[in-house]
């Protein structure tokens, strides 16, 4: 992500003492998963919100200039114009966070969100993702490039060698998964994420976001997220600057169920043929 916080000195001998009860933090993810976390009336309204926290994202071998193209027009115009006016929501500007792509596509989602005159903001996956296991130098080139490109958001695979050895790096944000894993995005590890922004921002007072990121495709789960983050961090992480969602079919979920909220019945494929 772009940088925000000008650097706080590392205290690892507080990380050193930081221990997790993990009997508790499974308890409180299967709290969480349990749970109705927003009442029917309001579903509409929380995944339309959920809807503005979307990194739309295409991360396929085969992405052409076409296919990010459609991705960035429905990254503009996520939910279908008649179903927001039936929600009074028509003309809220409603968006995706941002849409995130190859550090190579980056240009495409430039000049197609440009030519509609759109100013959603363009993320990349640089740095060897999604292993980065390639060398500094590259690394940083790859960044360079795709900032050069016009790339405000830099989705940055951590040196996890660095990690798994007590080398710890900062950040802006900090994501579960780079979503090309077996397991990605899961609640136990994001209550743990959770807490140490809380407590670092404690410590500290700078604010890191949280991308829960890989395996997230249905409206319900986007709630579960969005009620962990307002439970264990407050409403002042529910904002884009602070909190995204990455994700590449959760959007055609909450469409279809924003269409059945609106009209009473499920969508039929051609009912949402942009998703």
């Amino acid at each position: 992500m772009s940088a925000r916080n000008g650097g706080t000195e590392l205290d690892l001998s507080w990380i050193s003492k930081i221990q997790v009860n993990q009997p508790a933090v499974l308890r409180r993810a299967e709290q969480i998963q349990a749970r109705r976390t927003v009442k029917k009336e309001w579903q509409a309204a929380w995944l339309l919100k959920a809807v503005t926290f979307i990194d739309l994202t295409t991360l396929s071998g085969d992405d052409t200039s076409s296919n990010i193209q459609r991705l960035c027009y429905k990254a503009k115009y996520p939910i279908r114009e008649d179903l927001l006016k039936s929600l009074n929501m028509h003309d809220k500007g409603l968006t995706t966070a941002a849409v995130c792509v190859y550090p190579a596509r980056v240009c495409d989602a430039v000049k197609a969100l440009k030519a509609s005159g759109c100013t959603i903001p363009v993320a990349s996956v640089a740095t060897g993702f999604p292993a980065g296991q390639t060398h500094l130098k590259t690394r940083l080139e790859e960044i360079r490039l795709a900032v050069e490109d016009g790339a405000t958001e830099i989705d940055v695979v951590i040196n996890r060698t660095l990690v798994l050895t007590g080398q710890w790096e900062g950040s802006d944000f900090i994501k579960t998964s780079t979503g090309k894993e077996t397991v990605n995005a899961t609640f136990p590890v994001a209550i743990v994420m959770l807490r140490a922004i809380r407590d670092f921002f404690w410590k500290t007072g700078n604010k890191v976001g949280f991308k829960p990121a890989g395996g997230i495709r249905n409206a319900k789960d986007s709630l579960a997220w969005l009620s962990l983050v307002k439970e264990e961090l407050g409403n002042e992480w529910l904002t884009p600057e602070l909190f995204r969602i990455g994700a590449s079919t959760l959007l055609l979920d909450i469409e279809r169920q924003i269409y059945h909220h609106v009209t009473g019945r499920y969508a039929a494929y051609h009912d949402l043929p942009m998703s």
